[in-house]
Parts: structure tokens; C-alpha cells; sequence
């Protein structure tokens, strides 16, 4: 153990470990072993870093930095990211087991989410408002919302850090950011660059740990001005409870059971490929894996067949190894709670076209998994299991699958295959989620805002808007009369 990797907290531009001294070891998916140790946060090391981001607040270095300026910094952390994307997107291959095809290239992508933001920077806008009453000047002015801990999961790490880093600092915030303590190895290593950006001491903390020590403090810390949370429903529910001690505005981007609806008229090629990126793609650890595939009766076997050819083809192994499709999943409880999945699933009368199995070989492998479900109510059209698991369902009419689309608490993504036009506006309009693609299936860009609806969250991450939402308005009075204020006792 002594030999393995250290990674150390960033707190108010230093590096070190944490006060309590706990330190965790990380394990590497594809192989079941330790391959890393991490220090872990203690409150009173949540403390220092949330000091540090009030203090800066007040600090010259950045409260009087221009808007252009704080653009340009984030641009020097784009070109840093995408110097170091293949040492990141290594990094976080050996730490959670996504394919290093994605994470490299995803890390490189992630790039411009910052570039996106720094040219937003200045873009920040007031107004003056026509106000209904004479001799009085009125403007609006947008202001940094403050100190913000941004909790990031283990999943595509530098892209769900860009959707809150980037906005933040470009409106002139202070981060805390929060990495799973799952494998938290990209982000400790990521904070390298922050510091290499040259942002000011402060303005940046990166720190991991778990719950008792470290999240929960963060999340009800009273300095606290904005939460940004992605992961999971119940931690979801944990972090509002515990923004009621701060009043801290929060935006949650939760998980999903995304529908993907496959009409009678879909080219064939293009759904399967929809459906298997929807969900084998990046192993199933998706929050916007499409696991509701719901087919119209007619073409539900042809597409199955079209499904099983090409997933004949798909190669489960190492994630280092750019011939591989699918990898091993983050932590073996993610396997089981597969397992007891499907079992229920066949209980209930599913029949599995293929996979259903754990792979041979060391590590969290799960063979990629087709389900034909015999009813709206099998056990793997519920749960999110964050694997390489693809449920089907046959429908026969086009409003009873976007009665099975919506019948869900969750509303994050949704897919529509379709050659019919009008069909595609019709049903997208109908669909309750906070994204749907037609034709497609997870694409993202820093362009296009990214949330959810009901159990997938609130608030929108990239796009325009989600810069101001790391802003407060200040509305400016200005009295242009020659005479003093009158009587004091009647309202202007």
C-alpha cells in the first residue's frame, strides 16, 4: 500500500492532507485491487476551504478582476485541459473503469465547455429599467451569487465539474468542489491545472470524503450561497434538507429512467445504434441511459435481431484498450443490485435475449444485457441500475407509447426514432423530460442547456442561462431631482 499513488486535498492554494487523517484507498474496477490512496476532509477542513472562498470574495485579486480578465483565466484552463486530457482521462479510466476512448475525449471536449463560458464572461449584462416615476434613475446589475460547493459524482467527472466550474467563475464566484470519494483521483489531479491557471489562492478548493465529514458539512455550512449537486434521488434529498440550515440556492441534476421510442417507420440501423449507445455506452453509467426502449409491435423483433448482430460484436475488456466497447462498472454493489434486478425481472415473466450474466475474469464485469419485458411493470423498466442492462416493451399505438414514456417519476433524457416529421415534433412536444433527441441519442454540447424534470432534478446546467443562475440581481435607484427627498413618511 505504501507504494500506491497519493493524492492530496487543494485547500485555499495549498496542498494537504486532511486534519483528521483519514485516508482512503481507491480501487481500480477492471482489476478489484487498490491502486490508489486519496486523503479524505474533515468538517474542520471544510471549514478552511469555505473561509478561504468567503474571504476571496473580498480579496482584490479576484472581486476587482474584470469580467474579461476572469475569461481569460478560464481560458488558460481550457487549454490546460485539453494539454492534459490523456493523462485526466487515464487517471480517471484506472479510478472509475469508463472507456479511455471516452474519458480522453470527453476530457478533451470538456475544453471548450470552459472556452464556452470564458467568452460569456463579459457578456454579463443590467439594464436600465423604464421606470414609472420621474426623476428617478433605475438599473439592474448582476452580482456573484457568492461561495458555491459543487458536488460532482464519479461519473463523468470533468464534464459534470465544466457545467458548474465554468459558470461560476465566469460570473465571479468561489468554488468549493466536492469529488466522490468513490474515485476522486481526476478531480485531485485536475486541481493541478486550477493552480497552474494562476486563480487567485482561494477562489478554488478541491476536496473529497465521505458524508459524516465532508458532504454534509459542506452542504449546510451557513457561508454556503449555491449548492450544485449531481448524483443520485436520496443524496439529492439530504443536500436540500441540509440547504435548509443556509438558505443556499440549489440546483439538483439527478438520474433518470429514460424513455428511447422506436416507431414503426424508424430505420432500423439507426435505432439499434440508438439503443445501444443509450445503454452500453459507457457501460450503462449513464444518468441519461435510455432503459426504457419502448418499440412498436411490428418491428419489435427485426429490431432485436438487428440488436443482437451488432451486439455480437461488442468487445467487453480492459478500459485502457482502445479495441474495447464495454468496461467493468465502477463498484461491485452496482453488480449486485443488477443481479437482483434481472432475477425479479424473470420472475415477472422477462425472458433475456442475451447477456444476464457476470463476465469471467477479475473485476466488476457485466456481460451487456438484453431484456424483453413482458409488461409495463418489470423490475428493470423501474430501477436505475447504472450498467450495461437494455430493457424493451412493445407498444401499438403512438399514444400509448408516450403514456409509457411519461410513466415515470423521473424526466431526464428521452430518444424518438422516427422518419416522420411532424411525428417527431408531436411526440417530443408530449414527452415530459428535459431533453429529448430525435433520431440520436447522448449528444451533448456546452451550447445546450442539460437538466431534468420531477426526480431528475431542477435547474439547467450549460447554455446561456446557466451562467446568470451564478448570479443575484441588484436593482440601482438613483434620484436625478435637484430637491432633496421629501416627506419621509409616504412611499416613492
Amino acid at each position: 500500500m505504501g507504494n500506491l499513488p497519493h493524492f492530496q486535498l487543494f485547500i485555499d492554494g495549498e496542498w494537504s492532507e486532511g486534519s483528521d487523517a483519514q485516508v482512503m484507498t481507491s480501487e481500480n474496477p477492471a482489476t478489484g485491487q487498490g491502486w490508489a490512496t486519496f486523503a479524505c476532509a474533515s468538517a474542520g477542513d471544510v471549514d478552511r476551504a469555505v473561509a478561504a472562498a468567503k474571504r476571496v470574495l473580498d480579496d482584490p485579486a479576484w472581486r476587482d478582476m474584470t469580467q474579461t480578465a476572469r475569461g481569460k483565466l478560464l481560458y488558460r484552463l481550457a487549454d490546460l485541459v485539453a494539454e492534459h486530457a490523456p493523462k485526466l482521462g487515464e487517471l480517471e479510466t484506472t479510478d472509475s473503469g469508463k472507456l479511455l476512448a471516452e474519458t480522453s475525449a470527453q476530457t478533451g471536449y470538456v475544453a471548450d465547455y470552459y472556452r464556452y463560458f470564458a467568452g460569456l464572461a463579459d457578456k454579463v449584462e443590467g439594464t436600465v429599467l423604464p421606470i414609472d416615476k420621474p426623476d428617478m434613475h433605475v438599473f439592474t446589475t448582476r452580482e456573484p451569487i457568492g461561495v458555491v460547493a459543487a458536488i460532482v459524482p464519479w461519473n463523468a467527472q470533468m464534464f459534470l465539474t465544466a457545467t458548474k466550474l465554468g459558470p461560476a467563475l465566469a460570473a465571479g464566484c468561489s468554488v468549493v468542489l466536492k469529488a466522490s470519494e468513490i474515485a476522486p483521483a481526476p478531480m485531485l489531479e485536475f486541481a493541478r491545472l486550477i493552480e497552474q491557471a494562476g486563480f487567485p489562492p482561494g477562489v478554488v478548493s478541491v476536496i473529497t470524503g465521505d458524508a459524516e465529514n465532508c458532504a454534509i458539512p459542506l452542504t449546510r455550512h451557513p457561508d454556503i450561497d449555491r449548492i450544485a449537486f449531481t448524483g443520485g434521488p436520496e443524496t439529492a434529498r439530504h443536500v436540500v434538507r441540509n440547504s435548509a440550515e443556509n438558505f443556499a440556492v440549489t440546483s439538483l441534476e439527478l438520474g433518470g429512467k429514460s424513455p428511447i421510442l422506436v416507431f414503426e417507420d424508424a430505420d432500423l440501423d439507426g435505432a439499434a445504434n440508438g439503443l445501444i449507445a443509450g445503454n452500453f455506452g459507457a457501460s450503462g453509467q449513464s444518468c441519461v441511459a435510455g432503459t426504457r426502449g419502448l418499440v412498436h409491435r411490428s418491428i419489435l423483433e427485426p429490431l432485436i435481431e438487428r440488436i443482437e448482430q451488432k451486439a455480437s460484436d461488442i468487445r467487453l475488456g480492459d478500459p485502457l484498450q482502445a479495441e474495447t466497447h464495454v468496461g467493468p462498472l465502477c463498484t461491485a454493489a452496482q453488480v449486485r443490485r443488477i443481479e437482483e434486478t434481472l432475477a425479479k425481472a424473470r420472475g415477472q415473466g422477462a425472458s433475456i435475449r442475451f447477456g444476464g450474466e457476470i463476465a469471467d475474469r477479475p473485476g466488476n464485469y457485466m456481460k451487456p444485457t438484453l431484456v424483453q419485458c413482458a409488461s409495463p411493470d418489470t423490475e428493470t423498466l423501474k430501477v436505475e441500475m447504472f450498467g450495461p442492462v437494455m430493457s424493451l416493451l412493445p407498444f401499438d399505438t403512438e399514444d400509448e407509447a408516450i403514456a409509457l414514456a411519461n410513466s415515470t417519476s423521473y424526466g431526464l433524457g428521452s430518444g424518438v426514432f422516427t422518419q416522420n416529421l411532424a411525428r417527431a415534433h408531436r411526440v417530443s412536444k408530449r414527452i415530459r423530460a428535459g431533453i429529448c433527441w430525435v433520431n440520436t441519442y447522448r449528444a451533448i454540447s456546452p451550447i445546450a442547456p442539460f437538466g431534468g424534470f420531477n426526480q431528475s432534478g431542477y435547474g439547467r446546467e450549460a447554455g446561456v442561462e446557466a451562467i446568470l443562475d451564478y448570479t443575484r440581481t441588484k436593482t440601482t435607484w438613483i434620484n436625478t431631482a435637484q430637491e432633496p427627498m421629501a416627506n419621509p413618511f409616504i412611499m416613492r
